[in-house]
């Protein structure tokens, strides 16, 4: 497994080692000791498993201190752009995005740390998500931003006449009126 750096610098590609013979392939999605070498001591405690189809956009969501979340993002199949963008107040990069393609073929994970929004869309017919989280689904910490923000300007992949988005996704806040409690710096 191997780490890449995005622009954000908390926001980390993960290229597991994908072994491929005659009969298809093999790989760790994910290895505690392996992810501790590496320096990150995550201790997941729930996954999630989405399937969506072309055109559908899930996000921006995330939750608030102290029920934040550690996100793990994978393609099982599919191909989808993934989104974290930093709501961290004080943080140099706040209120800008990273998107890269996941997919079934490439198996790259993200890795999006507390005090980001999350959100993806499906660029394949369909695609089924899978994502480890380091905490439980609080619905009383469940927030939104707007996956439209003209302030955050993200490039979906997708035209906006293709976007499929939920009713409560629909109607979340822009950044700049969401409901944020997180410090760059801090532990969450």
């Amino acid at each position: 497994m191997t780490l890449q750096p995005t622009s954000i610098p908390d926001v980390l590609i993960i290229k597991p080692k994908v072994f491929t013979d005659h009969r298809g392939y093999f790989f760790e999605s994910f290895n505690a000791n392996t992810f501790k070498k590496l320096g990150i001591a995550i201790d997941f405690v729930q996954d999630n498993e989405s399937y969506s189809r072309k055109g559908v956009i899930r996000g921006l969501h995330y939750q608030l201190s102290p029920y934040a979340q550690t996100k793990l993002v994978r393609v099982v199949s599919g191909r989808i752009f993934d989104v974290a963008v930093d709501i961290r107040k004080n943080s140099p990069t706040f209120g800008q995005w990273v998107g890269i393609e996941l997919s079934d073929e490439n198996k790259y994970q993200l890795l999006i740390p507390k005090g980001f929004a999350h959100g993806f869309a499906v660029l394949s017919d369909y695609a089924i998500v899978n994502y480890k989280c380091d905490e439980y689904y609080k619905p009383e910490a469940d927030r939104g931003i707007r996956y439209n923000d003209p302030e955050i300007g993200i490039d979906w992949q997708i035209s906006p006449e293709q976007a499929i988005v939920s009713a409560k996704d629909n109607v979340h806040p822009a950044l700049k009126e969401a409901e944020l409690n997180f410090v760059f710096g801090s532990t969450y």
